[in-house]
């Protein structure tokens, strides 16, 4: 992997040169209100299929789609479960897709909690306001509005690149796109990389803009302990409580201290930022690891939990009566392990639950990692330089997951890229799944910009 910052290397450079600059565009101007549509169609995804699901959404995408004279593929995986894909053609077709994609569900929000209705698409201050403006229709809209362009000026993409919008991601992708691996692999014949979301947003370092391009994220062990015992009255002496052993296993598993464990993604990282306020890098000190996750202001959220696996109690349920012992108990645990360590994780968590506690698998996924190196990252770091000199481009792990484990079944190579040059002071990481979601005007503009770029040069 890379040691440093990225800058664009020098065929890279040539080939930036060799693209004339773009100018102000349709995109840029229709990318706000496409990213407001999207909002304002409820897709809350509460993961029991009880949401309205994405069919609303994805035949909204369909008639953009179809409005420029593309013939994209709707299909469901199940009822209201909708997904939408599109291939577009590449000035070189002999050389492997890309697949850019994005989400259309959005996790549920409580309206009494926000400064404005969650689903109004308001724009208020500079910024649309609401569910999804991050987490990603955001993203989706740089995507339309991007393509729409293209395809109205009759240009090509520099390869084929397969355009997608997945249901249930929010959900660990079970109705969306592991559904679409593994029902209709063809859609992605071909492709060897994808983009999608939370990577290419600015942080300010020490006065200077860096860019996370994000190349790797964490895997995903929801996990539900269950533990048995005998019930009774709640008089009596109970050495069999199931709510004693559950209770007790959700502490050991909620205190566990998690070592330090450094990828080589999140090492990068550390350095880079570093680097660039002044700060020593020493990866066996926790002290100045915790510094340098300071520099990086409301993006530690992020960066601070890909430093060690974690695991965090979520849920209990148990009891009926308050005289009444049960005779079961269950709590789930939301836990996340890095790269290389799945086995060593759940072993640790079966350790820690104890003999009484079982363990059951809610949803589990691949963690991921992928070089901060290679054609299309000259290409993100290069489109992003062109739109704003003097950045520079790091690579980080998210701590969450995306759309992109269940490509990688098919061997695609899955980065992180919704670029987004964002204002120091906006809290960016607290947006997600959080209250009062919105995203810059002018950082949707810099997207398209960037996203434009791309397309034309990876």
């Amino acid at each position: 992997m890379s040691t440093g910052p990225a800058r664009p290397s020098s065929a890279a450079r040539a080939g930036l040169a060799a693209v004339d600059p773009p100018r102000s565009s349709a995109a840029e101007d229709e990318v706000v209100g496409l990213c407001q549509d999207l909002i304002r169609i409820d897709t809350s995804n509460y993961g029991d299929g009880s949401g309205p699901g994405e069919r609303a959404a994805a035949e909204h995408v369909m008639g953009l789609l179809t409005d420029v004279g593309l013939e994209p593929e709707l299909f469901e995986s199940e009822p209201g479960r909708a997904n939408v894909v599109v291939r577009l053609e590449g000035a070189d077709p002999g050389r492997a897709a890309l697949v850019l994609h994005g989400h259309l569900d959005v996790v549920p929000a409580h309206a009494p909690d926000w400064q404005v209705d969650p689903f109004a698409g308001e724009l208020r201050d500079g910024r649309v306001w609401g569910r999804g403006a991050v987490d990603m229709k955001d993203m989706d809209a740089m995507i339309l509005a991007v393509v729409r362009q293209m395809v109205r000026e009759g240009r090509k993409p520099s390869r084929d690149v397969v355009v997608a919008f997945f249901a249930d991601e929010e959900a660990g992708g079970a109705k969306g796109a592991r559904w679409a691996v593994d029902h209709r692999s063809e859609l992605f014949a071909g492709a060897t990389e994808a983009i999608s979301e939370v990577g290419g947003f600015s942080v300010d370092l020490g006065g200077r803009r860096a860019y996370l391009l994000q190349t790797a994220e964490k895997g995903i062990g929801w996990l539900r302990l269950v533990a048995d015992g005998r019930a009774g009255h709640g008089s009596q002496i109970n050495t069999d409580n199931a709510v004693t052993h559950l209770a007790a296993a959700v502490g050991r598993i909620g205190q566990h201290p998690w070592p330090l464990s450094l990828s080589p993604t999140v090492r990068t990282l550390l350095q880079g930022v570093a680097d660039l306020v002044g700060l020593t890098f020493d990866p066996e000190d926790e002290h100045t690891i915790d510094a340098i996750l300071a520099a990086l202001g409301s993006a530690s959220r992020f960066v601070g939990a890909t430093t060690r696996n974690t695991a965090n109690p979520s849920g209990l349920a148990s009891g009926y009566k308050a005289n009444v012992i049960p005779g079961h108990a269950e709590a789930t645990v939301d836990g996340r392990f890095l790269p290389g360590q799945e086995d060593e994780f759940l072993a640790t968590l079966a350790r820690l639950a104890g003999p009484d506690v079982a363990l059951e698998h809610i949803h589990r996924d691949v963690a991921l990692e992928v070089p901060f190196s290679g054609r299309l990252v000259d290409a993100m770091v290069g489109a992003l330089v062109a739109e704003d000199p003097g950045a520079v481009v790091l690579p980080y792990m998210l701590s969450a997951g995306t759309d992109n484990k269940s490509l990688s079944r098919l061997g695609i190579a899955g980065y992180g890229f919704a670029p987004l040059r964002l204002p120091a002071e906006l809290d960016f990481a607290g947006m997600f799944h959080g209250v009062d979601e919105r995203v810059p005007v002018d950082a949707l503009r810099f997207g398209v910009r960037v996203l434009d770029r791309l397309l034309r040069s990876c």
